[in-house]
């Protein structure tokens, strides 16, 4: 493990444990889609449109991205990495508080879902700041020869918002009865991670600008017009190279993190419970990997890591889906073995942050993860649905095609950098 200094662990710990709550605030909503859909919506509504706008709000989230983190990185690039880093935060444990305070459409009609629209709509703003903010904030703390074990760790704790979301979901629902969960139960998990969040924002006050901030501004080297238009006209490599790398990342997530345990319950008949317990440790060890290839990726290059940790993605994700038609008895094993393999996505911060110069670094990141993300996270779900009556294995096929585009990346940049890359 890389040796780091003591402010430098802090750094990491209180950013990866920010970014953990932040995530579990943003995805705390699709845990209890079913619940809100209920009591948002009018009782004569039908099922379908219901659930239909339901997610539609919390789609809402994922379109805000884009915008929210291209504003926040501008500031992010001219006043600092940190203010951003605890406005992005601020931004979304209010909403999120506020969305277990608020009151259904028994009480105050349509006013209900428009309100819950909106504070959708904040919530995705902050997380399309927090994620690449929160990839530059420690990447400029440590060493340079640390940053793929800065941003994976980083990455582990924005997957561990997802397994967090999802065990207090399965608490809430075992400590309610259903008519419990109606009245009150829902508003639980809400309003804890509100209050968690601003209890973040409190502990973030005690990290610092970032090094290399506080020297562009100490030599006047900050950007002199809008950070974006200088990224769009000077750095077009590194926007496609981290569009292509998002796509990657979404592609991995999206299918085998979070489509995953509906498909197979779908496709091969295995349970609910047992699908989500298996996705939970998949999760687990979705986080693990993040690490260890971020750590990897500092010890053998990014270029190395990226071929053959792609390469075992697509290996383990067919595997899966083929095992999982004659064997589902073995979901645990294989699901954790597949997840630890998603981990490789833990690479690709790191690569996408030196892609841009300093000066520029929070727009450029920011512009290209979360367009790239709003599309492709956005198409993936409709593709893979598309794809699955011509192709019960689809899911597996789609992640393999990404895992082929990701060893060819991870071949461009071992190329690339074979001068300077350790080992």
């Amino acid at each position: 493990m890389p040796t780091l200094s003591r402010s430098d662990y802090r750094t990491l710990v209180l950013a990866a444990l920010g970014g953990a709550l932040e995530f579990y605030d943003f995805i705390i909503f699709v845990f209890f889609a079913v619940v809100i859909g209920q009591l948002f919506f009018p009782p004569d509504m039908p099922d379908w449109l219901r659930q239909l706008q339901t997610f539609g709000i919390f789609a809402a989230g994922y379109l805000a991205r884009p915008l929210g983190g291209i504003v926040m990185a501008h500031f992010g690039d001219l006043l600092g990495r940190k203010r951003m880093f605890m406005l992005s935060i601020l931004l979304m444990a209010v909403p999120t508080l506020a969305i277990g305070l608020l009151p259904t459409y028994a009480v105050i009609g349509i006013w209900a879902p428009l309100l819950l629209l909106a504070l959708r709509v904040l919530q995705g703003a902050a997380i399309g700041g927090e994620v690449p903010g929160a990839w530059v904030f420690v990447s400029e703390h440590v060493p340079q020869r640390h940053v793929g074990f800065a941003c994976g760790t980083l990455t582990a704790g924005l997957t561990g918002g997802i397994l967090l979301g999802s065990l207090v979901a399965t608490a809430i629902n075992k400590l309610y009865a259903p008519a419990e969960l109606l009245t009150e139960g829902w508003r639980v998990p809400f309003i804890i991670g509100g209050i968690f969040g601003l209890v973040s924002v409190w502990l973030r006050q005690w990290l610092h600008e970032t090094p290399v901030f506080r020297e562009m501004q100490e030599r006047q080297m900050l950007a002199d017009e809008l950070p974006l238009k200088t990224v769009i006209r000077e750095h077009r490599p590194a926007v496609i190279l981290t569009m292509l790398m998002t796509w990657l990342l979404s592609a991995a997530v999206v299918v085998m993190i979070l489509m995953t345990p509906m498909l197979v319950q779908k496709l091969y008949g295995i349970s609910a419970a047992i699908a989500l317990q298996a996705n939970s440790i998949a999760t687990l060890f979705l986080s693990l990997g993040c690490v260890v290839f971020g750590a990897l990726a500092d010890r053998y290059g990014a270029g190395r890591v990226l071929v053959a940790g792609c390469a075992m993605l697509g290996v383990t994700s067919a595997l899966f889906y083929q095992q999982m038609a004659v064997a589902p008895q073995n979901i645990n094993g294989l699901y954790a073995l597949c997840g630890f393999f998603v981990g490789v996505i833990g690479v690709v911060p790191s690569v996408a942050v030196q892609s841009f110069p300093p000066v520029v670094r929070f727009s450029g990141l920011s512009f290209s993860y979360n367009v790239a993300y709003a599309v492709f996270g956005g198409l993936t779900p409709v593709v893979v649905s598309m794809l699955l009556p011509l192709d019960p294995s689809a899911p597996a096929h789609y992640v393999v095609a990404l895992s082929v585009l990701g060893m060819l990346i991870g071949i461009y940049l071992w190329r690339k950098n074979r001068a300077v890359e350790p080992g």
